[in-house]
């Protein structure tokens, strides 16, 4: 990392992957444990895990702070964690890889959405992996409002990543993306997290494709096409 004010060290830019969740947040680090790696730490090179509380609010400020950071300045951001599905035939378990997300500051296209819906499938196999506009919310959906945001053409919803990646995309230009992993879905709601069935099944596939994001990282230092 250069001192303020000095020239930059070579090497490739930063990855910062945010969550809001403390459950997620454990699915993560249990993710990147092995020999030789401290707790956030990852394959080739690591990235930094941020978890930032839950609501937009939260997540806008945490993210604005991280990046911040001394070299932190070009980093990748990545939005990750649970989510609810808007698509009648979703099921816990399936991921959610975000083309766009949305809020009421706008829309942030995200980049590389295709190789990395290739990643996690590699990552996990056997779990369906949908592609579309991830929407934000400030609350909990519920019932009929699930079916009033897929209205819009949205696939998924939840509290956090449209506010990051917003907060990430506000100061300039950076490669941002956005992954979730569904908790529940329209035939499949829950009400906690953390003792069903859909979010011990979430949960395992949040630990399992990490690897994922590292992939979808190392391509973004590939020349284009």
């Amino acid at each position: 990392m250069s001192a303020a004010g000095g020239p930059r060290a070579p090497g490739p830019d930063p990855l910062l992957v945010a969550c809001a969740l403390r459950i997620e947040q454990a699915a993560l680090r249990s993710a990147g444990r092995g020999p030789g790696r401290g707790p956030g730490r990852g394959p080739a090179g690591g990235h930094t895990l941020l978890r930032t509380g839950m609501g937009p609010s939260a997540a806008e400020r945490a993210v604005g702070r991280a990046l911040g950071r001394p070299g932190m300045d070009r980093a990748a951001v990545l939005a990750t964690g649970f989510c609810a599905g808007l698509v009648p035939g979703m099921h816990p378990g399936d991921l959610v890889v975000a083309e766009e997300t949305r809020d009421p500051h706008g829309t942030v296209p995200c980049t590389g959405s295709a190789l990395l819906a290739e990643a996690l499938a590699r990552a996990a196999p056997g779990r369906t992996v949908h592609t579309g506009a991830l929407t934000g919310s400030d609350h909990v959906v519920r019932g009929q409002e699930r079916a009033q945001l897929r209205a819009t053409g949205a696939i998924a919803v939840d509290m956090e990543s449209a506010a990051t990646l917003w907060a990430a995309t506000r100061g300039g230009d950076r490669p941002v993306a956005a992954v979730r992993v569904i908790v529940d879905a329209p035939e499949h709601e829950l009400v906690r997290i953390g003792t069903v069935r859909g979010g011990i099944s979430a949960f395992r596939v949040l630990r399992a494709v990490l690897p994922a994001f590292h992939e979808w990282h190392r391509s973004l230092l590939l020349p284009r096409r």
